[in-house]
């Protein structure tokens, strides 16, 4: 893990906004900052010093897994023990994670840091938004792991399966493939029920000729995967085969688009206007992507509303989609590395459509 370079990049960032200091109370900045994964555990970080605080549950975790640090103990509270270590450090204006960093956390701590300027409210999250080599490599085995268990569910899903026994069974095969857990609640939508983009797996059953849309991922080093995949139980008739085509007609077209230096927003649109063709657009509601990690929503995002222009090495989905009230839905999704002249998908899963005939 490249603990040295991400300190870096974050002591420049201290040293831009005159901090000599900052406090980190995100897990997963916790996580990528040290390489410590536990909860109730802050960073304190100067220009000097590597502090990592936490109680006797972590101790020796923490010490293992973040041997740039000093493991200090704390027993009577985080916020009483961050305030002692800064001021023994000496510092003068500490940063914070303001996304992080609970209004009650804040109003307590202030007083304890007596002098200590306490205003400085910072994201730590575009520090994360490019991957190195390390956390590609974990999440090319998330995405696995996860192509793994759409292999495994095509195999058993049948008429009659409730939707929670499907997420159950990929959940399951992902955690004996090395999975950590899941990446997110495991969506599965039958049916009408395809017509919710966040339709997370119920206890109705799947009927035969319904469409599936699963939406699924693993985590694995902390690193999440994400795809999507929409089938059909049963033989499809040619309004599901016309819709299917056109949606993966624009994932595709989207990801021939994905390169440096293309916006959110220019690569939305080509998506937009490949479903416009079919006159399909009305019915995709969200953007077409987000970037993925440590959490599984991160940014940039692929949407109207982003104009941040991608590098090397982030990681995006592609997952246009279309949502009929009373009809159902599909969604096709990848996760995309962006690559020095293009993208390259780490999700292998097939997509031709896939009709399960039993």
């Amino acid at each position: 893990m490249e603990i040295e370079g991400r300190v870096a990049r974050l002591r420049a960032l201290m040293a831009e906004k005159v901090l000599d200091g900052v406090l980190v109370t995100k897990e997963e900045s916790v996580h990528y900052f040290s390489g410590f994964r536990g909860d109730s555990t802050a960073l304190l970080i100067t220009p000097e010093r590597l502090l990592l605080m936490t109680d006797n549950r972590y101790t020796e975790q923490a010490q293992l897994q973040a041997p740039s640090y000093d493991v200090v103990e704390q027993h009577d509270g985080l916020s009483k023990k961050i305030a002692e270590a800064a001021q023994d450090l000496g510092i003068l204006a500490l940063g914070f994670e303001g996304g992080a960093l609970t209004c009650d956390r804040y109003e307590q701590m202030k007083p304890m840091l007596g002098e200590i300027s306490f205003d400085t409210s910072l994201s730590l999250d575009a520090l994360r938004m490019i991957k190195d080599a390390d956390e590609i490599a974990a999440i090319r085995r998330a995405c696995a792991i996860a192509d793994a268990a759409f292999a495994h569910i095509i195999t058993i899903i049948r008429p009659g399966m409730t939707e929670c026994e499907v997420a159950a069974e990929m959940e399951y095969f992902m955690r004996r493939k090395g999975s950590e857990r899941p990446a997110f609640t495991t969506i599965v939508a039958s049916g009408v029920r395809g017509s919710l983009p966040h339709g997370v797996a119920s206890t109705k059953e799947i009927a035969r000729g319904e469409l599936v849309t699963m939406d699924f991922g693993a985590v694995y080093e902390g690193y999440c995967s994400d795809i999507t995949r929409t089938i059909c139980v049963g033989r499809a008739d040619a309004h599901q085969r016309e819709r299917y085509d056109a949606v993966l007609m624009a994932q595709e077209r989207a990801l021939a688009a994905l390169h440096p230096g293309v916006t959110g927003i220019e690569a939305d649109r080509v998506a937009r206007d490949a479903l416009a063709e079919k006159n399909l657009a009305q019915y995709f509601g969200h953007g077409l992507g987000h970037s993925l990690g440590l959490e599984i929503h991160e940014e940039p995002r692929l949407s109207k509303s982003c104009p941040v222009a991608l590098q090397e090495n982030m990681l995006i989905t592609d997952e246009p989609g279309i949502y009929i009230p009373g009809w159902g839905g599909i969604r096709i999704e990848d996760t995309v590395l962006i690559t020095h002249d293009g993208a390259e998908p780490l999700t292998h899963a097939p997509k031709e459509f896939i009709e399960i005939c039993i």
